[in-house]
C-alpha cells in the first residue's frame, strides 16, 4: 500500500469535516494510529481500510488505484484502467475520479448523466468552486435561480452556490467535472 493512501484517507476526511478523534472513533482507533496512517508512517489492515472506506463513502477499492503502476507514476497519473466508478444508473450519476490524488489544490472528475436523470434537488452550497465542460449530450444547470442548457463543448464555473442538474435527452450526458477545493 502506496504513500498515497494515507493522503487520500486525510483529503477524504477533511473533505467531509471530520476531525481526526471522529474518525478514529468510528472505526475503534486511536487518534495516534490514524495520524500515523495519514501520514504514511503505518499501514492500515485491509479491515482497518474497509472500515475507514465504509465511514468515508467511498470502495475499498478507492485506495488501490493505480497500486500495480510504476511508483514514479503514483500521485502524477491515473491510468484510465484504474479509474474506479463511483454511484450507478440508478442513481442517474456514475463519476470517475480522474485526479491522481486528492491532496492537490482540486481534483478532476468524469461525471455521466443518465438518460432522463436529475439530481433529484438542489445541492447545498459549500465552501468550494466548480466548473467543468460539457463533452456530449445536453444538460441543464440551475445554479441558484439561473437554469442553464448547456451543449457539448459548453463550459461553466459557479462558487458557493446552491445547484441542480437535469439529463432530460435520451442520451447520457458527459462532462469533465473540476472541483476545488477536492470533496472526494
Amino acid at each position: 500500500m502506496g504513500h498515497h493512501v494515507g493522503e487520500d484517507i486525510r483529503s477524504l476526511r477533511k473533505s467531509r469535516g471530520m476531525t481526526l478523534y471522529e474518525l478514529a472513533g468510528d472505526v475503534g482507533r486511536s487518534v495516534g494510529w490514524l495520524s500515523q496512517v495519514e501520514r504514511g508512517q503505518t499501514a492500515p489492515s485491509v479491515h482497518d481500510l474497509g472500515q475507514i472506506a465504509d465511514r468515508l463513502g467511498v470502495n475499498i477499492s478507492f485506495f488501490f488505484r493505480s497500486s500495480s503502476r510504476a511508483p514514479e507514476e503514483r500521485g502524477l497519473v491515473l491510468r484510465a484502467a484504474d479509474r474506479t466508478p463511483i454511484g450507478s444508473q440508478e442513481s442517474g450519476l456514475v463519476e470517475e475520479l480522474l485526479s491522481p490524488t486528492l491532496s492537490g489544490s482540486f481534483e478532476m472528475i468524469k461525471s455521466i448523466f443518465a438518460p432522463r436523470s436529475s439530481s433529484g434537488g438542489r445541492r447545498k452550497a459549500r465552501p468550494k468552486e466548480d466548473g467543468g465542460v460539457l463533452i456530449s449530450g445536453r444538460l441543464t444547470l440551475i445554479v441558484g435561480d439561473r437554469e442553464i442548457r448547456l451543449e457539448p463543448g459548453d463550459s461553466f464555473q459557479f462558487r458557493e452556490t446552491d445547484y441542480a442538474w437535469r439529463n432530460d435527452g435520451d442520451e447520457p450526458a458527459i462532462a469533465i467535472w473540476i472541483v476545488s477545493p477536492p470533496i472526494y
